[in-house]
């Protein structure tokens, strides 16, 4: 790509000159001169300059729709290159939710490393909104997505499962009428909470029990809406924060109750108690997310392959169709 067009794309991306200039490492006086050639080439301003970020102009807009093809098809022809080298050498771009970063794909991605040290993973974190529409944009070559009625074109396949707990700090008062029901971490790492024992509780029980949530555009946010709304409750909000991780931490510091994922409880933990939730949206069912109409890499075929080996050992059916699902 011409390296006007890489000033371009950097002044879009940043939202200001400076902002690009220090992220290029050139001066703001050079880097304005380039884009004002390339826009008296053309006779059109890209740049609204009296916005602050810098907003597109209509021509601004074809003129990066452009750049992003072009970058598309780079990487493609980078990909396809890479694949003639049996996996000694390539690039995946993975993305995930700080969940799926940090208590997911570590042991996958340390395992894909080891047998392919010649692919060069870039990791990008970000909302699970977010991340979908990177994979639309062909920033990222995969992600994963827990919605239940998808509707676009992807290739998903199915990943791993997780369930969504109630914790409860241990000093509630609200676990004295729930002893029956209440589980620790011990129980929670032995899998008691996959069986019927101990019975689910209903949402509202704990409906004069603060909670932290996370923010609107998470989809566990969506989920624990619905679950308030089906049982009538309106939740005491004591706070809300962008991360599940964030969520559990406070909640083992004594803040309030939190949504959170059995993949969280690592190690034994007498500060919170547990509760199985009476709700279907306690069960997530997550996907990889794979670009439906694009060029599926040799190196994004056996990620797939080793992620689902990992966490699906028994799903060998699914294993064995990856390929042709891909293809």
């Amino acid at each position: 790509m011409q390296q006007e067009m890489k000033y371009i794309y950097m002044v879009y991306q940043k939202g200001s000159f400076s902002k690009a200039a220090q992220a290029l490492y050139m001066t703001q006086p050079a880097l304005s001169i380039a884009v004002q050639r390339v826009e008296n080439e053309i006779g059109m301003p890209l740049f609204r300059r009296d916005h602050q970020p810098l907003e597109l102009t209509e021509a601004g807009k074809v003129y990066i729709a452009k750049i992003r093809e072009i970058q598309f098809l780079e990487y493609q022809l980078e990909q396809q290159l890479g694949d003639l080298s049996s996996l000694k050498t390539g690039r995946l771009r993975l993305g995930g939710s700080h969940y799926i970063n940090s208590y997911i794909l570590p042991p996958v991605l340390a395992e894909y490393q080891k047998n392919w040290p010649g692919i060069r993973l870039e990791l990008k974190e970000s909302g699970s909104g977010d991340l979908i529409s990177l994979v639309k944009d062909n920033v990222i070559d995969l992600t994963f997505n827990c919605n239940p009625s998808p509707k676009d074109t992807f290739h998903r396949i199915p990943a791993f499962e997780d369930r969504i707990l109630l914790a409860v700090p241990a000093a509630f008062p609200v676990n004295s009428r729930l002893t029956g029901q209440a589980m620790t971490s011990d129980d929670i790492l032995r899998g008691v909470h996959l069986t019927d024992a101990p019975a689910p509780v209903n949402i509202s029980c704990f409906s004069d029990t603060p909670f932290l949530l996370l923010t609107p555009g998470n989809n566990l946010h969506e989920r624990a809406e619905t679950i308030f709304q089906d049982s009538g409750v309106t939740p005491v909000i004591r706070m809300e924060v962008s991360q599940l991780v964030t969520a559990f931490h406070l909640c083992c510091a004594g803040m309030g109750a939190a949504f959170i994922s059995d993949r969280l409880v690592t190690v034994p933990d007498d500060r919170v108690l547990y509760y199985q939730l009476d709700s279907p949206l306690a069960h997530r069912f997550f996907d990889i997310v794979i670009p439906g109409k694009t060029y599926v890499s040799v190196a994004q075929k056996a990620f797939v392959d080793l992620f689902v080996s990992y966490y699906r050992p028994s799903a060998s059916q699914v294993l064995s169709s990856t390929e042709e699902r891909l293809s």
